[in-house]
């Protein structure tokens, strides 16, 4: 029988909103493979991610293997093609002993996910290897939730920008129509509060970190005072809608 990789989106942090079939694939799964950072070693850091703690509310522990990826590495590519080879190596001698493996990821597999390159890397190193995805709710739709922020209306495009592509892609967003939405923007806070006052998307335009865990902020974009936020921050700013119900039909 082939192996199977499964990339499992679970939700930003709120262990609630991980979907029913995002459940079921990791409790069939043989084993559950959850991300961790990198030290500056290069080795375990210790330190317990979101997807892990999410995973931890509907497995036993026993059931989840750690493999380190470098997600913080920008830089060095050497490096971070190094940690990639590594954790795929980990991820496809568990497939070769295991059979079944589903991979968590924060957010949804298909959205600036990890899981994309892992995939990339098991198709070369497992030959046949059946690769499918759960969809997850992602860090926007929670913040649109929790803020009561709308994402599109009518004939509105909506654009995602990861703030980490540099100042300049997002004030290219903000200068169009629709919603925009940021990602990643936390250690650009000041960058990201210049944009939207010269866009004058300042006013109707919110952030959230830490969705659905006890630290959660969520607050009018308003308030950025250029101070570093957690790098996981999510910001939208909708486009002002002037036609009243329907208008943007």
């Amino acid at each position: 029988m082939s192996s199977r990789l499964v990339g499992v989106g679970v939700g930003p942090g709120d262990p609630e909103l991980v979907t029913v079939k995002g459940v079921n694939a990791l409790r069939s799964a043989d084993v559950v493979v959850v991300p961790v950072m990198a030290a500056p070693d290069g080795k375990d850091g210790g330190e317990r991610g979101r997807a892990e703690a999410t995973v931890l509310h509907y497995v036993p522990e026993d059931k989840v293997v750690r493999v380190v990826f470098a997600l913080n590495e920008r830089t060095d590519r050497a490096r971070r093609e190094a940690a990639w080879d590594a954790a795929g190596e980990r991820v496809a001698g568990l497939l070769r002993q295991r059979g079944s493996v589903a991979f968590a990821t924060i957010g949804d597999p298909n959205v600036y996910s990890t899981f994309t390159y892992l995939a990339q890397t098991i198709a070369g190193l497992v030959p046949g290897v059946v690769v499918e995805t759960v969809p997850g709710i992602t860090a926007m739709q929670d913040l649109a939730a929790r803020s009561g922020a709308v994402l599109t209306e009518g004939t509105e495009p909506l654009t995602l920008v990861p703030v980490t592509a540099g100042s300049a892609v997002l004030k290219e967003a903000l200068a169009g129509p629709g919603t925009v939405v940021a990602y990643k923007f936390g250690r650009q806070a000041a960058e990201v509060a210049e944009a939207l006052e010269e866009t004058g998307r300042l006013g109707g335009a919110v952030w959230g970190s830490a969705l659905g865990l006890p630290e959660e902020s969520v607050r009018p974009a308003a308030e950025l005072d250029g101070e570093p936020l957690p790098y996981l921050s999510t910001l939208i700013a909708p486009p002002r809608r002037d036609g009243g119900r329907g208008g943007k039909l």
